[in-house]
């Protein structure tokens, strides 16, 4: 079912801006949602704007299910809009993976917590790659974890595509990487976190990558 919502309400609440979309909180049929708008870029043709926009559009449309359907945590896609270039989608209540992490060590967050984020996001990673699935934009902003469950919960696949050379893979755990370094320093080094069977980010790698 299609619901077209127009994204110049006044009702609507603007919680992010990008340099490709604007990001709302809105309402769903009843259900608090988000509403992901991109945005004609003046300098194109308006044509050619619309026709990559929209393909844009649908892309994200796509890699978002098909994440779902490898098992990988997203929210629940109620709505694409071809015309106004909109996604609508459910709200996810709950923090950041960035939020946490800058909080490291401040507000009770202890190496348990730490520990279960880490191998939560080496699980979801080994999931999308085994699906041949790129995020795109591995960044703990992307990286939500729903209140009451600590579930994590990825957002954002506008820089997503379909692909299993093993090249991409490892840009994708690159950028996520180098998130990690640059923004975390105060969580030591995350991606050295262990279970019983060593680093989860080396150990995704090799699964992802066997010799």
């Amino acid at each position: 079912m299609e619901i077209k919502t127009d994204v110049k309400e006044s009702s609507l609440s603007l919680l992010k801006q990008g340099a490709e979309a604007r990001v709302f909180e809105s309402n769903f049929v009843g259900k608090r949602s988000v509403i992901k708008e991109r945005f004609s870029k003046k300098y194109r043709h308006p044509t050619l704007d619309s026709k990559i926009t929209l393909k844009r559009l649908n892309v994200e449309a796509r890699c978002m299910t098909k994440a779902r359907r490898l098992g990988v945590s997203t929210p629940v896609l109620y709505s694409v809009d071809p015309v106004l270039h909109t996604l609508t989608f459910e709200y996810i209540d709950g923090p950041s993976v960035k939020d946490i992490l800058l909080e490291f060590g401040s507000h009770d967050i202890i190496e348990e917590r730490l520990d279960d984020i880490a191998l939560q996001i080496g699980d979801a990673i080994g999931k999308l790659h085994d699906g041949g699935l790129i995020h795109g934009d591995l960044t703990t902003s992307n990286m939500l974890l729903k209140s009451g469950t600590n579930q994590l919960v990825l957002i954002d696949f506008g820089l997503s595509f379909t692909s299993t050379l093993p090249e991409d893979k490892a840009v994708d755990l690159y950028v996520l990487e180098r998130a990690l370094l640059s923004m975390h320093s105060s969580c030591g080094n995350v991606c050295d976190k262990e279970d019983e069977s060593g680093p989860w980010l080396d150990e995704t790698s090799s699964n992802l990558y066997p010799h």
